[in-house]
């Protein structure tokens, strides 16, 4: 099977925070990872999501043309996710020409089958900002608490659903102005009730799906599906191609996953490949798309009855893995509250590495987790520095400064290295299961688990002290610890690339040994006498107890 891989496009209106990354982009990009180097063949699509009126109203704010705006964010956001080390094969834009025409497309034959109607509807309009506002962009007195700052579609105080034309004295949010009125505008609806049966028995044939992703469509399916407007009244958009209809563009949540076949259809054209045949009669492709639990209906309901409206061979999901919320001390991270670390200021925190490998240790997969200073210092001081980094260290320091830049000759394995390599195979393939299985915070425990194993080996070989009694034992301890800070490499590459294309320069490996599988790097025999290694500066820098009171003090966290 040939893997596409996919992760909820994140929106256009500014850096996404930490919750973003963990709950969709770097997990995708773990897994691409492990399935290149498993020799599968990977594509990883993303891409941004530009259209809606969020986007206007950032480019208002900033006194740019939306046009302008969101190019200048894309390429912002595109730049921090490569500091991060994402490996995406292409990351489109949901603005891009290939866009418009495949939307416009999956419309019409949404149409032609009679999946569209059209209906007249009520919507607040503001006077004095010469457009409708969408339900959010309403804002007033919640009619069952009395919040003055409740919003049309939901009170964030007492969480009561609304309309904005329940609000008392509503004023529109984009200008504070309380010049609103309730008119009608014809729009365009999908027949989500017509798809109902056919989304349901689709969903019921996904037996292995994670509980948070099947509870989540279940609870849509049973609370039944009904009509949902596919149109708005904004300028910024894919622009509708039906008669009477042309001053309108398609909704967000329409267009927006078909981010993902318009961005495989920019990367085909970009690099002549044929990107069809991942998408259309595509079934020797198996699909997997990641994104956080508030995506979850949009992808497992929506845009499934998008596709089967069609009546296309589009390729549908195979398994949607859902996260849950990666909380900031009790709190939700807020692109548009500016709650939490945003990935831009992580960078002048710590290392990519750093982050990636905490954010997956933690990753929010049965329930929501939370994200504290202590936990972050934890994770890099007593995993990565101490049981990572320190044995690398120790280890070629030891060895540079005893035998020389090379590996030393002399001795047989005994029984010691035989057990331990046993154990690191039998380390490997269940870190290779839990990967396969998408289990992020189990592979990380696993990895840590292989790291603790060479160093309870160093702690019972000690080779600092047979090299005093015996160079010769020395040395085989010396060759198999060299061998496994390889397989700590190749295993670790996935979560730290970075800091593994240290190492794997470090020990001055082939392209091909660089491309080892990890079941094949589990053979610590290997690296044989005579290889040349050179010592790397230190890996992994510990935080310290000053720089997290700084942290905290900086960016809260009580």
């Amino acid at each position: 099977m040939r893997h596409l891989i996919t992760s909820a496009l994140p929106y256009i209106n500014g850096i996404k925070h930490l919750g973003n990354l963990v709950g969709s982009m770097l997990p995708a990009d773990v897994y691409a990872r492990f399935l290149r180097q498993e020799g599968e063949e990977v594509l990883y699509i993303c891409g941004t999501d530009e259209h809606g009126t969020p986007a206007e109203i950032a480019a208002l704010e900033e006194g740019l043309d939306v046009a302008e705006f969101c190019t200048r964010q894309y390429e912002r956001q595109a730049e921090v996710y490569r500091k991060f080390g994402l490996s995406f094969d292409y990351f489109g834009r949901t603005s891009s020409a290939e866009h418009r025409e495949l939307t416009q497309d999956f419309f019409r034959s949404l149409d032609e089958h009679g999946f569209i109607e059209e209906r007249e509807i009520s919507q607040v309009y503001s006077v004095a900002d010469e457009r409708f506002l969408p339900d959010r962009y309403v804002e007033g007195t919640c009619p069952n608490c009395g919040y003055d700052r409740a919003r049309g579609d939901q009170c964030e105080n007492c969480t009561k659903m609304l309309n904005p034309t329940d609000l008392i004295n509503p004023r529109s949010a984009v200008s504070g102005s309380t010049d609103v009125e309730v008119r009608t505008s014809r729009h365009l609806f999908l027949r989500l009730d017509k798809l109902s049966g056919e989304v349901r028995e689709w969903v019921d044939q996904q037996t292995d799906w994670p509980n948070l992703t099947r509870s989540i469509a279940n609870k849509w399916l049973d609370e039944g599906l009904q009509s949902r407007g596919i149109t708005r009244d904004l300028k910024w958009g894919v622009p509708v191609p039906k008669e009477c209809f042309e001053d309108k563009v398609f909704y967000v949540w329409f267009d927006a996953p078909i981010g993902y076949v318009s961005a495989t259809k920019s990367w085909g054209d970009k690099v002549g490949k044929d990107w069809k045949s991942w998408w259309y009669n595509a079934d020797d492709v198996r699909y997997t798309q990641f994104m956080a639990k508030d995506n979850l209906p949009f992808h497992t309901i929506m845009w499934p009855a998008t596709i089967l409206g069609t009546r296309e061979p589009w390729k549908m999901a195979d398994y949607i893995k859902g996260f849950n919320w990666l909380n900031y001390y009790g709190g939700k991270f807020s692109t548009s509250s500016k709650r939490g670390v945003f990935l831009d200021q992580a960078l002048e925190i710590a290392p990519p590495d750093y982050w990636r490998y905490m954010l997956m240790a933690s990753a929010p997969e049965s329930a929501d987790s939370a994200f504290t200073w202590e936990q972050f210092q934890t994770k890099i001081n007593k995993e990565l520095a101490d049981n990572f980094g320190n044995f690398i260290n120790r280890i070629l320091k030891f060895t540079a400064s005893r035998f020389g830049n090379e590996l030393p000759a002399g001795g047989e394995p005994g029984e010691a290295e035989i057990e331990l390599e046993r154990r690191c195979m039998e380390l490997v393939e269940g870190l290779r299961s839990h990967l396969q299985s998408m289990e992020f915070r189990k592979a990380t425990e696993t990895l840590n688990a292989l790291w603790s194993a060479g160093n309870q080996y160093i702690d019972v070989r000690a080779p600092w002290t047979l090299f005093k009694q015996d160079k010769n034992e020395a040395a085989v301890v010396i060759r198999t610890c060299i061998n496994l800070i390889r397989l700590y490499a190749i295993t670790a590459a996935p979560f730290i690339p970075t800091t593994v294309e240290q190492l794997f320069n470090a020990l001055q490996l082939t392209d091909d040994e660089r491309q080892s599988s990890m079941t094949a790097a589990a053979d610590l025999t290997i690296l044989a006498a005579g290889r040349p290694f050179e010592v790397p500066p230190v890996l992994i820098q510990k935080i310290d107890d000053d720089r997290v009171a700084e942290l905290k003090a900086q960016y809260g966290g009580d």
